[in-house]
């Protein structure tokens, strides 16, 4: 039964009911994967016992009748989420040895729902980059390899896409700030959903920039994406930008008939200097959805352009805002400090010696953007800006497009180490296809569909109407069925 942890979630759903296997045989299956990954560096805390007793109990659920579509499937949790009794350090420093005495509402909800936790997750520190290579663990290390480089898996959810794509967990959660779930998904072969702003509470969720922070699901199919969903989703009152809104059955709205539907292309995304393989798969894409009986249309979202640098401005003074809380004098890392320094010193060493580097450059120009005499001119302009950019979305939607096509990034995998050192805006630019769906608070999808000359994972980008899931994972499905993308990676770990 080695090959368990290489089912999707709904096969092993299935599998689960028909009693072909127990979830303590799909848990054994996985945690075994596990032990023989170190190379990948995909899980930072590991929780073994606790993964065992939650399939136990899944399997008593299972055998009453009366267990949700999650109950017994196995996944890893993106060290964001804070976990009950359970290291949670957002894969950093300054967090070493905090153990949450709550339970994030996400997590608890996948839990309630009889998942199965593996451990949590390896990410960019704060979720704060776009390789993985800011995590105080060390990179994770994309499963995917041609050549004799070690690959970034994407980041921030690095871990959790390195996971799902190696068969290491079912499914993993992760979060989207600028990309962070869709990126790690189309450099490893994935699906990785950003759901609507306010589609799962943030409670308990590590803050990076609260007003674009998403948590969403990283699977190896859109079905799967559409189950996870399900339980990750729904109203919390704890967090104030949580929607009340009822969660519709994901997996239902997958009825491969997407007959009529309207697909924007938007003008402003065929950029210079796009690599070819890219702009093929783009075309190939929208050839797909056409052939399914979808009309494709140009449109333009011309403020585009802006999203980067709105966003660069925008996300660290929010980080900034949000990290203030580090100090070293409630939980986490604190400094030792010489004879006679107060607590002014407390706070700077602490603070140096606990933020890594990247997260450091973020919080400086967050704090120089929100300062009096530059208020004005980068902070409110972007609000302004982004205002723009999710207007033109309004505007797109308002005509009748039911949904925007893209490339996810510009880009392969690259070589750990290739990108860091040379350029961090060389690294920013990495986000430039996904950043705007952040700024406007849409849905937003990555699909694995075609591979590049080197013979790496490309995928194609969704965007959706707010609160559509349902119709964008349709889109999705239809879009991965004619793709027909079922490469894994070959086994070097």
């Amino acid at each position: 039964m080695s090959d368990l942890n290489d089912l999707s979630i709904s096969d092993a759903r299935d599998a689960l009911r028909r009693g072909d296997f127990t979830a303590a045989e799909l848990t054994a299956a996985c945690l075994t994967a596990m032990e023989g990954a170190g190379a990948l560096n995909a899980y930072a805390h590991p929780t073994p016992d606790i993964a065992q007793a939650r399939a136990a109990a899944a399997d008593d659920r299972l055998r009453t009748g009366d267990a949700p579509a999650m109950c017994g499937i196995p996944i890893g949790i993106k060290d964001l989420f804070c976990t009950e009794g359970v290291a949670s350090q957002a894969a950093s420093r300054i967090l070493q040895g905090f153990r949450p005495p709550y339970e994030s509402t996400v997590s608890r909800q996948l839990r309630d729902a009889g998942a199965v936790m593996l451990g949590k997750l390896n990410m960019d520190e704060f979720a704060m980059g776009s390789s993985n290579e800011t995590s105080v663990y060390g990179p994770a290390v994309n499963p995917w390899k041609v050549d004799d480089r070690r690959l970034t898996p994407g980041g921030s959810s690095g871990g959790s896409a390195a996971a799902v794509a190696a068969g290491l967990c079912l499914g993993a959660t992760g979060t989207d700030t600028g990309g962070s779930i869709r990126q790690p998904a189309a450099f490893t072969g994935t699906v990785g959903l950003k759901p609507t702003y306010g589609r799962c509470s943030r409670w308990g969720i590590v803050a990076f920039a609260s007003s674009l922070d998403q948590a969403g699901p990283m699977t190896r199919t859109v079905r799967d994406a559409a189950i996870m969903l399900g339980a990750m989703a729904g109203h919390d009152p704890r967090d104030s930008t949580s929607a009340d809104m009822a969660v519709p059955d994901f997996e239902a709205a997958l009825t491969g008939d997407i007959r009529g539907k309207r697909i924007g292309i938007p003008t402003e995304y065929r950029m210079d200097g796009m690599p070819e393989e890219i702009e093929a798969l783009w075309a190939r894409g929208a050839d797909w959805l056409r052939a399914a009986g979808a009309e494709v249309v140009d449109i333009s979202l011309p403020h585009t352009k802006y999203a980067l640098p709105a966003y660069y401005v925008i996300a660290p003074a929010e980080a900034s805002s949000n990290l203030a809380r580090y100090d070293g004098v409630r939980y986490g890392h604190r400094a030792a400090l010489a004879q006679g320094d107060g607590i002014t010193e407390m706070y700077e060493k602490t603070r140096a010696e606990g933020f890594g580097p990247e997260v450091q450059r973020r919080v400086m120009v967050g704090t120089y953007v929100l300062s009096a005499g530059f208020y004005d001119a980068y902070y409110n302009r972007a609000r302004k800006v982004r205002t723009l950019i999710k207007r033109d979305f309004d505007l797109a939607f308002e005509a009748g497009v039911d949904a925007i096509l893209t490339p996810t990034t510009p880009s392969a995998a690259f070589g750990l180490g290739e990108m860091a050192q040379v350029d961090p805006v060389q690294m920013y630019l990495n986000d430039i296809f996904t950043v705007p769906v952040n700024m406007a608070g849409l849905p937003g999808i990555a699909v694995p569909a075609g591979m590049d000359a080197q013979g790496l994972p490309l995928g194609l980008q969704l965007i959706g109407r707010p609160w559509e899931e349902g119709p964008l994972l349709a889109l999705a499905d239809v879009l991965e069925t004619a793709a027909g993308f079922v490469s894994r990676p070959g086994k070097w770990w």
